[in-house]
């Protein structure tokens, strides 16, 4: 494969003195710009105002269900049928653990910045919020947060000895969004996923919205904006404060 090449992300500075990040990735085929109108949406109550949305650009890599053509994807996708096993079967290891290792760099760069790592949520859809899983769980420093939106875990045969011991993110809140009607990543892989991650004793939480797709709807983005005040609560900064940490 030709070399793989990362575009700057798409960066909303936060609105008031910058204490927390998100750093949000899009699903196959997709690019940050295809998640500008949920920043614009977490931010509308203007709860948020102290947070950094990063919004990464996947490389265009060929995509083996996409007859080989290239398309923006954090992982190849051998087969797409939605079920427990299609998603899962000849998974691209050496694609997942080369984006795992350019997120975890994204989330240095954070914190080289000056925001802590606690005060970091990792969030994403469908390859997205898989990565977001993945790369959030295995991360060697404690974030504040995981978004996962129709995903799913990747790596789940050998997860267990990937984690880094001792685990910083054994406790992190996992928030998973499903919907019933998913036909691409199906209801019942988000849920087996939850289902092994609380399982090895992680704090994950799912909830199944009625009637939705492979998308986001309103409700599930207001959700979302509920997860992240809770993870990432205002310091209370004035703009022209310097930040103390």
């Amino acid at each position: 494969m030709a070399s793989i090449v990362y575009r700057p992300p798409l960066v909303f500075p936060a609105t008031a003195a910058h204490t927390a990040t998100v750093i949000f990735l899009h699903g196959l085929g997709d690019t940050g710009h295809g998640w500008e109108f949920a920043v614009e949406n977490w931010r509308r109550r203007q709860r948020l105002d102290e947070v950094k949305f990063v919004l990464p650009h996947a490389p265009r890599i060929p995509i083996t269900v996409n007859r080989g053509m290239r398309m923006p994807g954090w992982y190849d996708i051998v087969e797409m049928g939605g079920d427990s096993d299609s998603l899962r079967k000849h998974e691209d290891q050496e694609g997942i653990l080369r984006t795992q290792k350019h997120v975890h760099e994204l989330i240095q760069q954070e914190i080289d910045a000056g925001i802590p790592a606690d005060r970091i949520v990792l969030g994403g859809f469908s390859q997205g919020g898989a990565v977001s899983i993945f790369a959030g769980l295995t991360a060697k420093v404690k974030l504040a947060g995981i978004v996962a939106l129709s995903a799913y875990l990747l790596l789940s045969q050998q997860f267990a000895s990937l984690v880094p011991k001792p685990e910083f993110n054994k406790q992190t809140p996992v928030f998973m969004g499903h919907g019933d009607a998913d036909d691409v990543v199906h209801t019942q892989l988000g849920q087996l996923s939850q289902n092994m991650l609380k399982g090895l004793g992680y704090n994950v939480t799912i909830k199944v919205y009625d009637d939705l797709g492979h998308s986001a709807t309103p409700e599930e983005l207001d959700d979302v904006e509920a997860f992240l005040n809770k993870a990432l609560p205002p310091k209370g900064k004035k703009a022209d404060e310097k930040l103390e940490l």
